[in-house]
């Protein structure tokens, strides 16, 4: 007995001198070089169906060259389904609510004007921030977060400038007429530049290129396009992928028991000419769709492929932080819904990868974590002062052990659909602006992993519901608490 509590003792006393030898090396590194540069990489509609994250039928090797680097983190979740709401909650650290951080067309000025933002708190501290496609989801807002005034790449389109982004003679007339938004795919035979993320590729290029000349540190945020609707891409990504090998969703079907709540008519999608108005979607029209978002994402992936190539060729790879993240889910004829805005795991679960240069990679971790970590990790990274309002934390422990538990909950929400996972259930309730509850759901995802199963109405789970619906209350009220407190600043 005694040689085994000495032997426990070692293996205590040894992880806690290799995690201080860690942490040292780390506080020499932030000590004895420059402040390191940020990459912030952001993809639009990015759910983890990577091949980096086991989805081996997906060709993305340039994110997955980060991810061998960095580290993956496999249950990430946003706090919104929905660009707008997401981007203002990471990029300011802050949990949204009943009436703020709610939609796509959200303004983190008008919801939360006294939040002191990501690239405003590096800016602060002697960073160059640049904003080079969408980051936040309107380029004006937060506009004292960058250095320069935000880069779109319709600023380099001549003529007429539309954001979906057509390169076919047939399908602008549609768009530049009266006959409706075009169809929700095409297929060129373009080069990559003709196309918004090709462009936005070579301006960061461009930016590396003489943000190397400048005396600073640089915090340089891309924010690429696709995969979002509609899914144009160059056709030799097209022909990365066999229609006949496309695999379409294994539950097309509506959960049992879902309430009316949880589903909607994915009116995003249906707002493309070549989409039906009603109904489920033919399985050659969503097998067509699937390959262009399949297309696409290898597309955005050799995009950024070609600025990690441009950060080593100039020699600043081995000083700078690189985060790839999407901005929430999307769902590919899962429960028959396409599009994000729900409470389902394949709309909440988005990946975020990190590769610190001087930090060891080649991990994953399966911990709980939320995009409102984000803030503070890059804080923590760059030896900066972490704000008092944020309402994450950082992440970085998990290089030192990716094994270590994440959060024992995480939350997201949906307009009025309040949302805690745990490592065993995901709770989701509907509540009325007087709180009254009209609506709920309770999956197990150890034997119900896709979701196919409401079982928030069965006697057994009495208890833990109303576990998370105290979670629930608790996680609004210190939200708007912080939100308060920024307000009165």
């Amino acid at each position: 007995m005694f040689y085994v509590l000495i032997s426990i003792a070692m293996k205590f006393l040894s992880v806690i001198f290799l995690s201080g030898l860690m942490f040292f090396s780390y506080s020499c590194h932030l000590k004895s070089t420059k402040p390191p540069n940020i990459l912030f990489i952001a993809v639009d509609d990015l759910r983890p169906e990577l091949n980096c994250f086991g989805s081996h039928h997906i060709k993305s090797p340039n994110i997955d060259k980060v991810a061998h680097s960095g580290i993956i983190f496999q249950q990430a979740y946003c706090q919104v389904p929905v660009c707008g709401a997401s981007r203002a909650s990471l990029l300011t650290g802050l949990r949204p609510g009943y009436t703020w951080f709610i939609d796509y067309d959200t303004w983190a000025d008008k919801d939360a004007p006294g939040a002191l933002t990501l690239p405003q708190h590096f800016k602060n501290n002697g960073y160059y921030t640049l904003s080079n496609g969408k980051i936040f989801h309107h380029r004006e807002d937060k506009l004292q977060s960058w250095s320069e005034d935000p880069w779109l790449p319709v600023d380099d389109v001549e003529g007429p400038k539309y954001w979906r982004d057509y390169q076919l003679k047939d399908n602008i007339r549609i768009l530049t007429s009266l006959e409706g938004n075009g169809p929700a795919f095409e297929k060129a035979d373009v080069e990559d530049n003709a196309y918004f993320d090709g462009r936005l590729a070579e301006k960061c290029i461009r930016d590396l290129r003489r943000l190397k000349e400048m005396d600073q540190p640089f915090f340089l945020a891309a924010g690429f396009y696709k995969p979002h609707l509609p899914f144009n891409a160059p056709s030799k990504y097209w022909n990365l992928y066999k229609q006949e090998d496309i695999r379409l969703a294994d539950n097309p079907f509506r959960p049992k028991h879902a309430p009316d709540a949880s589903m909607h008519n994915f009116g995003e999608l249906r707002n493309y000419t070549n989409i039906p108005n009603e109904g489920p979607l033919p399985d050659s029209l969503a097998r067509l769709l699937v390959h262009g978002y399949y297309a696409c994402v290898s597309y955005t992936d050799t995009q950024i492929g070609k600025v990690l190539n441009e950060l080593k060729n100039l020699g600043l790879d081995d000083n700078t932080i690189v985060i790839i993240w999407g901005d929430h889910g999307w769902n590919l004829g899962e429960h028959g819904l396409w599009c994000k805005h729900c409470n389902y795991e394949t709309s909440l679960r988005a990946p975020i990868i990190l590769q610190v240069p001087w930090l060891e990679g080649g991990l994953e971790t399966d911990a709980l974590v939320e995009f409102i970590d984000i803030y503070p990790t890059l804080c923590d990274l760059a030896g900066l002062e972490i704000p008092p309002h944020l309402q994450g934390e950082s992440l970085r422990k998990y290089f030192n052990d990716p094994a270590l538990p994440g959060k024992p909950y995480v939350f997201s929400r949906f307009i009025r659909g309040e949302s805690v996972k745990n490592a065993d259930y995901r709770y989701t309730e509907w509540l009325n602006p007087e709180s009254s509850r009209y609506a709920d759901m309770l999956y197990d995802h150890h034997n119900d992993p896709e979701e196919n199963h409401n079982i928030a109405a069965e006697e057994p789970y009495t208890d833990i519901i109303e576990l998370f619906r105290e979670m629930n209350v608790d996680n609004r009220k210190k939200a708007e608490e912080v939100l308060q407190g920024i307000s009165n600043r």
